[in-house]
């Protein structure tokens, strides 16, 4: 494999939301997965959490969380492709096979917005791209290390309209620019300009983001 291209972030680069008032005490992060669907090129599916959440209430996110032990064995119509796989075995001590994150994000998904990824076989993992992959600095009191993956929603969605539940609000489809002007984590609006990059047809690998001795930092994870 090849080592990972790294770049120091600017301040007006940075990422990650600003840390507490108070500083927490650092907690091991959890894994956990996000799928950003994408319709027509243009539109992105995203929902509000709702102000009940001690993370991140009331913005807006795309659907996703933790991984639960048994993503790893759900049954799939197809697996990710030998580069997904790689490029998801990059940045260090991976916990998990790469294919439970890719599920977890599909599981979620169907959870938060009710739409199904796949069908009665499971979700086509080969048409998920990874996209990047971000741990929370240890100044936040809930850390997680989230997978953030892409697919087209024509091709992997049945339907097309979502529903809302207890953790996701007023989920629904969104232009690019009408996401990005709403509220937003940090680390959302960073990936959503990475999805654009990729909409417009630039290649560019999948960012690694994290905080390292006192500062941010961006790795470009290649295989």
């Amino acid at each position: 494999m090849k080592r990972p291209e790294q770049f120091e972030m600017t301040a007006e680069e940075k990422i990650f939301d600003a840390p507490d008032a108070e500083k927490p005490k650092v907690v091991k992060p959890r894994d956990a997965a996000t799928l950003i669907l994408v319709r027509g090129g243009r539109e992105v599916m995203m929902g509000q959490r709702s102000k009940g959440h001690v993370f991140m209430p009331d913005k807006w996110v795309f659907p996703g969380g933790r991984v639960d032990p048994q993503d790893a064995r759900a049954k799939a119509a197809t697996e990710l492709t030998p580069e997904t796989e790689a490029l998801l075995k990059l940045g260090g001590v991976i916990r998990r096979p790469p294919r439970a994150y890719a599920l977890a994000a599909t599981r979620e998904t169907l959870e938060e917005t009710g739409l199904i990824v796949g069908g009665a076989s499971g979700p086509e993992l080969d048409k998920l791209q990874f996209v990047a992959r971000a741990i929370t600095p240890p100044y936040r009191p809930r850390r997680f290390d989230a997978r953030f993956f892409l697919a087209d929603a024509e091709e992997v969605l049945a339907s097309f309209e979502p529903v809302a539940g207890e953790e996701l609000l007023h989920t629904k489809w969104f232009s690019l620019d009408d996401a990005e002007a709403l509220d937003l984590p940090s680390i959302t609006r960073f990936v959503l300009k990475e999805v654009r990059l990729r909409l417009a047809g630039q290649a560019v690998e999948p960012p690694f983001l994290r905080f390292l001795r006192g500062s941010h930092q961006m790795d470009r994870l290649k295989s």
